[in-house]
């Protein structure tokens, strides 16, 4: 296992993995979430967990330190550069504030009911907190890079060792992109997918994401990446990586 992957898995496990199981329930909005954030920050993590749980996908602005492509846009918007910032155009809702922004998604979209869990705020923003110092500075500094024209897609699960980093090189490289949420809900999901290739399990899932990705792709696998600018469709993180620096570095 590589150092990147497992230190990864361990911010996983640091966060109780949290962020992979998602709800079939959740009622869905009709225009994409906006949220303004960088992949490290430990207030973040916690709303694209909650993004992850009630299956909701949003339109990600990348604001790493350094950064100046969608930093100086939320400043003329919010008035400060503090992160997470959430914009729902659905309602014309705007806040900062993630212990916020979490309890104003559960009651738009999640029935109203905050679980438990979400109501120790200081044991949760702990965690979140270790796990951001098992990354480092991953996803943390922006480093120079070409915009896409038009956003990218990336279907994956904020707890996914795998679609971390692929996260953690969009956001440094300040590259927006629609996050297709996609968490798990079947008990055959929870499989490697190479296994469940290997034993021919298919989970009928009931996920909006999942079924699009199966009916694309012939397979589901997180994380994967769609750029509308190529017509370019990558599984694994790697191979994404090295796409995304082929195509969009400086």
């Amino acid at each position: 296992m590589s150092s990147n992957l497992f230190t990864s898995t361990l911010a996983s496990s640091l966060r109780g993995w949290q962020g992979i199981a998602a709800r079939t329930d959740a009622e869905q909005p009709e225009q994409l979430l906006q949220l303004y954030e960088f992949e490290n920050c430990p207030h973040c993590r916690i709303v694209r967990e909650v993004l992850t749980e009630l299956d909701l996908d949003a339109q990600i602005f990348p604001c790493p330190k350094g950064g100046q492509r969608y930093r100086e846009e939320l400043m003329e918007r919010g008035g400060k550069a503090q992160f997470p910032y959430l914009i729902d155009p659905n309602t014309g809702a705007e806040m900062y504030e993630s212990m916020d922004i979490l309890r104003y998604l559960y009651q738009q979209y999640g029935g109203g009911d905050v679980p438990l869990r979400w109501r120790v705020v200081p044991l949760q923003k702990l965690s979140s907190t270790l796990a951001t110092v098992a990354r480092i500075t991953r996803g943390m500094y922006a480093v120079k890079s070409r915009p896409p024209k038009q956003p990218l897609e990336l279907y994956s699960f904020e707890g996914s060792p795998f679609a971390r980093p692929v996260r953690e090189v969009l956001c440094q490289m300040e590259i927006p992109y629609i996050l297709r949420s996609c968490g798990r809900s079947e008990p055959g999901e929870w499989l490697p997918p190479k296994l469940r290739e290997r034993l021919g399990i298919q989970p009928g899932s009931q996920l909006h994401n999942r079924v699009a990705l199966l009916e694309k792709e012939g397979k589901q696998g997180i994380p994967y990446l769609y750029d509308p600018n190529t017509g370019e469709g990558l599984f694994e993180s790697e191979a994404i990586i090295a796409y995304l620096e082929k195509s969009y570095a400086a």
